[in-house]
């Protein structure tokens, strides 16, 4: 098996008196596509934010090992509606210090690896939501992270733009990512090498 990326441990989350994650435990490795299926209103959300850890579980643990990098799709995909396409994917890599040429390049494929490339220099709040969330999903590429985090990532999109993007995120796994996605879409899950 290859390298644990993220091990989580009797994740339990509660919310007005209710268990909406109820023990879950997971271990991720390098290379690896896991899913987490259900419905609307099932915690798979709540249990990506835990994950991630920008909330904290009730009880149970998650532990990322080393420091990996984190890219996240955000079901509100997150992007800034004052930027362009573009200048929201390329503030990842500035905020890492890369080299401005370098930003601009990278920035341009990421789009590109979405089919939104053309779209680069529009403003955010001008696309559609399809448009949108795909900018989101090449903003949590562009850094190449070890870990990915993609909140619905598909919702949006029609069945041509669901198979690329999920194509994309299997390949982003093949090259050693480990990629954790939450979906209500069958079809989508199906790509994964599991489920929760």
């Amino acid at each position: 098996m290859s390298r644990l990326v993220l091990a989580a441990d009797d994740v339990t989350v509660i919310r007005d008196g209710r268990a909406v994650v109820d023990r879950v435990s997971l271990r991720g490795h390098a290379g690896e596509l896991v899913g987490i299926g259900g419905p609307s209103g099932s915690g798979k959300t709540t249990l990506l934010t835990v994950l991630t850890g920008l909330a904290r579980p009730d009880s149970g643990n998650v532990e990322m090992r080393g420091s990996p990098r984190v890219g996240m799709v955000l079901q509100s995909y997150g992007l800034v509606p004052v930027l362009t396409a573009a200048e929201n994917v390329e503030i990842v890599l500035q905020a890492n210090g890369r080299p401005a040429a370098e930003v601009f390049a990278a920035a341009a494929l990421a789009l590109d690896r979405v089919l939104v490339g053309e779209l680069g220099g529009r403003l955010v709040d001008r696309l559609s939501g399809g448009q949108q969330q795909r900018v989101a999903v090449a903003r949590a590429l562009v850094a190449d992270p070890e870990l990915l985090l993609a909140d619905e990532p598909t919702s949006e999109l029609d069945e041509v733009a669901r198979d690329h993007v999920v194509r994309e995120l299997v390949s982003q796994a093949r090259s050693g990512s480990l990629v954790i996605l939450a979906s209500h879409d069958r079809d989508v899950l199906a790509a994964c090498d599991r489920t929760l």
